[in-house]
Parts: C-alpha cells; sequence; structure tokens
C-alpha cells in the first residue's frame, strides 16, 4: 500500500529461524525474569569532577558496595561505602539509596523503605561519617520522609506525620519545627497526593543557601473531599481513605511559609500573586526564594523571586498558552552570566532558552522544528547540553550547543535512545544508549562524546537472546486519509509468510504528551509481545493526536476533548491496517492500561465495527472520576465542559459495545479508582451488554506484587487467543 511506509527492518528477520531456537514464554518473561537488563546503579558524580561514585554487588555475600571511580582510567580508587561494614546493632543495613552531604563527608542512607503512594514512602535514615565509619540512625521516633541535608552538612531536616524535624547532627538532637499536621487535614513540607501525582514532587521544604532557614509549603486539606478504598486482608475489610480532589472539585489550600531554624520561628510568606497551584519551589544562588506559580486552568504560568527579608515579589517570567502550559525542571541559574536556563513552547516546540536578569531579556539557545526532551547542563565555556527528539521523533540524541545558540555539536548520536548523567562540570557523562531490538549499553564519554570505555553493555542478555527465535520491531508511518502521517511500530509473527491472513492486537496508550513508538529497549513488555508473535499476532503501537515529541500543536490538538481525535487517530490506523494484504480485517484488537484503557475502552464502543476484542486495564472511564490537576489542564472543568467530558466517556456509549470486551481493575487502585470500572460494568449491565471481567484484591494501579503479573499476562494472553 502506498500509504504505509516502512523504515528499514531493524537488527533481525522476521523471516526466517532456526527450528532448534526456543520461543518466548510468559515463564520467561514473569517469573524467571529471563530478560532483565542490567545498568550502573547509584551513579553520582562527586565534587572534584574527576571521579564519580556506582554500586557494586557482591553476589556471594548479597551486599552492596559503593565504590569511588576515576573518570579517565576508570580505575576504583576507593571503597566510600562497604556492604560488610555499613552495620548497625550488629548487622548489616540494607539501604537501598544514599546522598553525600555537599562537602561529601557524610552519607544519609536510606533503609526499610516502604511506599505510600506512587513517589512517596517512608523509611528508616542513617547518618554515615565517611571518614571515621561512624554510623547512628537519623531519628528513633519513627520513620522519616525526605531526609535531606542543609548546605553546610550540619543538620538534616525531615518530614514525619505531617510535621517538619531538624536534627543538628553535632549533638544528635531532634527538634519539631511544626506541630499542627494531622493525617487528611494538615500537611507540613510534603505535598498532598494530587500534587505527587500530578506535579510529580513530594519534598516541599527547601533549605536555604547559608543553611539558617528552611522555605516550605503548607497543604490544608480538610475541605477536599475524600475517598475510600476497601482493604480485603482481614476477616472484616478494612478501609483506607484519603483526600482526593476529583475535577472540578475543591484544592488544598495551599501557602508558602519561612522558618528559621536556629530561632525555632515560623512566618506565613505573603503578598504572593493569586494561584492556584505552586509547581516548583526552591532558593536562588544569592538567597531569595523562587517559585513557579500556576492558575487553575494551568494555562498561565509564573516565576516570581520573593526576597525572604521584606517579602517583595518580582515576577520574572511569564508563560501564557490557549491550551496549557507544562511545567519544567530546567531551571539553571548561572551565577557568572548574571541568569538562568529556562524552557518554553512558545515558539511550538519545547527549547532551551537564556533569561538575562539584568536585561530581563529572553534568549533561544535551540531552535527548529524538534523537541528538547531533557536538559543536563552548562559547562565552563557556557556551551549548553541537552537532548532531543531527532532526527525523527523516535530517536533521541545528545547534542551541545553555545548559549548564544551558536555552533551546535552532536556529541552521541547512534540510532536509538542516547540519554546522559553527567558530571557538574559537563566534562563526562555516562551514555545509556538503546534501540528498540537491542539493550541497553552505557559508555562513559568525553563532553565531546568520545568513548572512554564500556561499563556495561549488557553481554550475559544478548548472548541469552541468540538461544530464542525473535522477530524485529519495525517503524512506520501511516497516512490517514484526512492527510496527517502517524507514526508506528509493527512487528510480524515468527515464520512470517506475506501470503497468509494474521490478527492484529494494536498496543495503545496515548495520553497527552506521551510516546509508544520510540527506538529504545522495551524490557517485558517487548517480551511479552514477542510471545503473541510466537502465537502468530501481528503486534502494532501508533501515536496519534496528542502524543509528544512532534511540537504543541499535534500534542495539543485534543484540548478540551480528550479521547475525540485519539480514538479516532486508532480507528483509521486500524481501517488502513486492516487494508494490508496479511492482515485479517475481521480480527483487530487493541489492549491499552490507564489511560491506555481508556482508549481500548473507546475502541470497543466508538470503534465497534472495526475492533473485535479490546482489553483495558486500569481503565478511566469518565474523566469526572479522576484528579483535578491532571484532567482540567487538558479539559477545564466539568462545570465548564461538560459535553468534552460526556461525549467521550466509554460508559456513555456502551450500548454499541458488539465485540469481545475484558476489563481488569485492582481494587486497591489509589490513582484510576475501581470506581471507573464499576460505573462501566454498570453501564453494560443496564444495556444488556456481555464482558468480562477481572478483580485484583488489593492490589494498585501497577497491579504486581508475587506471580501477579504472570497471572494477569497470563489471562490477557489466553483471552487474546480464544477471542481474537
Amino acid at each position: 500500500m502506498k500509504n504505509i511506509i516502512f523504515f528499514g527492518a531493524m537488527a533481525l528477520s522476521a523471516f526466517a529461524f532456526s527450528q532448534e531456537k526456543k520461543v518466548v514464554t510468559l515463564e520467561d518473561v514473569w517469573l524467571k525474569n529471563s530478560f532483565s537488563a542490567r545498568s550502573v546503579g547509584g551513579f553520582r558524580s562527586l565534587n572534584d569532577g574527576q571521579h564519580y561514585a556506582a554500586t557494586s554487588f557482591d553476589p556471594e555475600q548479597k551486599l552492596v558496595h559503593l565504590l569511588k571511580y576515576q573518570y579517565a582510567t576508570g580505575k576504583v580508587t576507593d571503597t566510600l561505602f562497604h556492604g560488610k561494614k555499613i552495620q548497625f546493632n550488629g548487622k548489616p543495613l540494607n539501604w537501598s539509596d544514599y546522598q553525600f552531604s555537599a562537602d561529601e563527608s557524610k552519607a544519609l542512607l536510606e533503609t526499610e523503605s516502604e511506599g505510600i503512594y506512587r513517589r512517596s514512602a517512608l523509611s528508616n535514615y542513617f547518618v554515615l561519617d565517611l571518614k571515621s565509619g561512624a554510623i547512628s540512625p537519623l531519628s528513633k521516633g519513627g520513620k522519616q520522609r525526605e531526609a535531606t541535608f542543609s548546605p553546610d552538612g550540619s543538620k538534616v531536616a525531615f518530614a514525619r506525620d505531617n510535621n517538619l524535624f531538624v536534627v543538628d547532627l553535632t549533638t544528635m538532637k531532634e527538634t519539631q519545627m511544626t506541630s499542627d499536621g494531622k493525617k487528611n487535614s494538615i500537611i507540613n513540607g510534603t505535598t498532598d497526593w494530587v500534587y505527587e501525582e500530578e506535579l510529580e514532587y513530594v519534598r516541599a521544604f527547601y533549605w536555604s543557601p547559608d543553611s539558617k532557614n528552611i522555605a516550605f509549603l503548607r497543604f490544608d486539606e480538610s475541605a477536599v473531599p475524600e475517598y475510600t478504598m476497601a482493604k480485603y486482608k482481614g476477616l472484616y475489610p478494612e478501609n483506607a481513605t484519603f483526600k482526593y480532589p476529583k475535577a472540578g472539585e475543591v484544592n488544598s489550600k495551599v501557602t508558602a511559609h519561612l522558618m528559621n531554624v536556629q530561632q525555632n520561628q515560623i512566618a506565613e510568606i505573603k503578598g504572593l500573586p493569586a494561584f492556584e497551584y505552586v509547581a516548583r519551589m526552591d532558593w536562588t544562588p544569592d538567597g531569595k526564594i523562587w517559585m513557579q506559580l500556576l492558575n487553575r486552568h494551568q494555562n498561565q504560568l509564573e516565576l516570581i523571586f520573593v526576597h525572604p527579608q521584606t517579602q517583595v515579589v518580582e515576577n520574572i517570567i511569564q508563560e501564557k498558552s490557549n491550551t496549557w502550559v507544562d511545567v519544567h525542571d530546567y531551571l539553571t541559574f548561572l551565577p557568572k552570566k548574571n541568569g538562568f536556563i529556562w524552557s518554553s513552547e512558545r515558539s511550538g516546540f519545547n527549547h532551551l532558552y537564556f533569561f538575562d536578569l539584568q536585561k530581563k531579556s529572553l534568549n533561544p539557545i535551540t531552535s527548529g522544528q524538534f523537541d528538547i526532551t531533557g536538559y543536563y547542563g552548562v559547562d565552563a565555556k557556557n556551551r549548553v547540553f541537552y537532548q532531543a527528539a531527532v532526527p525523527t521523533p523516535a530517536n533521541q540524541q545528545i547534542w551541545s550547543v553555545g548559549i548564544d545558540g551558536k555552533k551546535p555539536l552532536l556529541v552521541s548520536g547512534k540510532n536509538g535512545v542516547n540519554t546522559g548523567a553527567f558530571n557538574e562540570a559537563c566534562t563526562y557523562f555516562l551514555n545509556y544508549h538503546s534501540d528498540a531490538n537491542t539493550p541497553t549499553t552505557v559508555t562513559l564519554c568525553t563532553s565531546n562524546g568520545k568513548v572512554l570505555r564500556t561499563l556495561e553493555d549488557n553481554a550475559k542478555l544478548r548472548k541469552k537472546l541468540e538461544d530464542f527465535q525473535l522477530t524485529s520491531k519495525e517503524f512506520l508511518t501511516v497516512k490517514l486519509p484526512n492527510g496527517l502521517d502517524v507514526n508506528g511500530w509493527m512487528m510480524k509473527p515468527l515464520n512470517f509468510d506475506s501470503t497468509r491472513k494474521y490478527p492484529v492486537l494494536m498496543f495503545v496508550y496515548g495520553g497527552p504528551g506521551s510516546q509508544t513508538v520510540v527506538n529504545r529497549w522495551g524490557g517485558n513488555d517487548y517480551f511479552w509481545h514477542q510471545s503473541l508473535c510466537a502465537k502468530g499476532y501481528i503486534v502494532v503501537s501508533f501515536d496519534g493526536r496528542g502524543t509528544g515529541m512532534r511540537g504543541v500543536a499535534y500534542k495539543n490538538a485534543t484540548y478540551k476533548q480528550l479521547g475525540k481525535y485519539e480514538i479516532d487517530d486508532q480507528i483509521e490506523v486500524a481501517k488502513m491496517l486492516g487494508k494490508m494484504n496479511y492482515i485479517d480485517a475481521g480480527r483487530i484488537g487493541i489492549y491499552g492500561w490507564s489511560f491506555g484503557g481508556y482508549m481500548s475502552s473507546l475502541a470497543i464502543t466508538k470503534g465497534a465495527d472495526v475492533f473485535k476484542s479490546a482489553v483495558a486495564v486500569a481503565p478511566v472511564i469518565n474523566w469526572r472520576y479522576y484528579d483535578n490537576i491532571y484532567t482540567e489542564r487538558y479539559m477545564q472543568t466539568p462545570q465548564e465542559n461538560a459535553d468534552g467530558y460526556d461525549q467521550n466517556s466509554p460508559s456513555t456509549f456502551a450500548h454499541k459495545v458488539k465485540g469481545n470486551y475484558l476489563l481488569i481493575h485492582g481494587t486497591a487502585d489509589d490513582n484510576v479508582h475501581f470506581q471507573n470500572s464499576m460505573m462501566m460494568v454498570k453501564a453494560m449491565v443496564d444495556q444488556g451488554i456481555s464482558f468480562d471481567f477481572e478483580a485484583y484484591p488489593d492490589k494498585d494501579h501497577g497491579i504486581y506484587g508475587g506471580k501477579t503479573r504472570y497471572q494477569l499476562f497470563s489471562k490477557i494472553s489466553e483471552w487474546l487467543f480464544t477471542n481474537l
């Protein structure tokens, strides 16, 4: 077909395999963990710019050591932590993460972590003196959250029971700084559920550069509606209740405060511009507090500076949009240049800018018809290092450019995805590289891209893969009848025969700014798809309107109508696939999780004439049931946009279901509530629609733990073999 263009098959041929090789099974993927890729763990660049720290696992003693390496030679020059020696009460500490004090004389070790929500955890922290080897618990009053050194290394602040505490490391005296913290009411120094999930940060307290003050946020969530989930572990189920603001509902009232640590005095920061969300907050190098403030529609973002002594507010930058403004973490202050790095989509693509504080001017550093996908830092010569979605949206390269936007240099341009971990001086970096058919290789490079050595090449995994029959992931572009080019990938069955007709499973996500069509190693999902290909299925995925790395117009096209254009594109792609000689148009199915589950539910309703079967895991069924920060960013409130919510809800179109529909949900999903699936079930029951349903007691949005994933994907696979 002329409207479907393939880009050369990558790596393995899908046409001929040795019959002696094994095929991928679900046991290989989910029980044996046969295809786990290795990386370089615990990487931290050290202050001198010539060394870095990384973890090393001793398989015989089952202990983790932290070693000091020299960038230039790769030699180990010191053992910073020896797993056997890091003990408390005569037992080695099973530490999971660490941080250094600014002068690297001390370390905080995180142990016995237990998750709260997606990004939050309770942990026991230990303070380790790297010179003497002395180790002591940070606190004996219960587990802590977000423990953080002061810049001078003399103190550590942490949160517990919604209050803030400070420990003086000289005396190990612990001082409770706030006292009004209360579950489901007042939170000091950490974020509420919706901030954590959608603004993607947990710690909401920040040491001043001189270590004398802490700026922090206080959340009054007492008026926020509660959501309750049943936990089925005991004779009588227990209820877990937490604050969850759904679309259109009341948010926490957030206020900013300044704490004088020495005097144990706290004052609210007043005079701030009107705002709904504090998207980001910290200190400037010269001792001002900076904040990124968002309005409720999230189409206006303001960067402000607050002078802590006078509380005078400076308005620095304002970003406005007719749709929404994305929040970024690229803000970097350059004192010698009297300015900072900023990111903006004002050109129609995400690019980097330099803001000159003296001239109050915003000057482009990068430009072009591509999106910046990562920012790494600035070196002594004022060259800026970044990651960009070039030469195609599916690939990502590492570049550098002068802060004036001149002399761009390709640093790492291997086909696939290149991700950097730079030292502070941007003289060395680790490049994590993979492509769709090749596991990750980690190389140590100089700032111009010269490879000094390979730290991890996953040789064992590559060798193991030689024993299996594998098909390749091929990239293609489909031109829809409306002229839109949609990027995708395809995995063909083993021993593919172009004269046969094959069933197709479309894998979909489709959420705003997301990507499934990316040229990087796919892990366990890749191998599940391989197991389907071994059974004679074609697996494909396409990024329609609303997805990322193709500029603002493509990404924001779905504004106020989530689901409408996204499912239109998936339906049209399915129709185009159905016209291909080797695809059975009567056996096209679709699978998705979360936003993808929402999409697959729309496919079996709005697209019931095209899709024979759909699997929806943890789907949103109506955006009225989802949280307000995410939903209102793209939809405004239900009160303002009722039709946008209801005319793109799968439950509204439940009467159209005529194919096979498998609905799956964890009962303890704090993110996309079990209520969503129950509302879809109710709508289908009311219409007399037949469907299949699987519930996972006490499992959250990820539905994992023990043999859960094996059972889950066994269920989905067997269901597909029967129904597609």
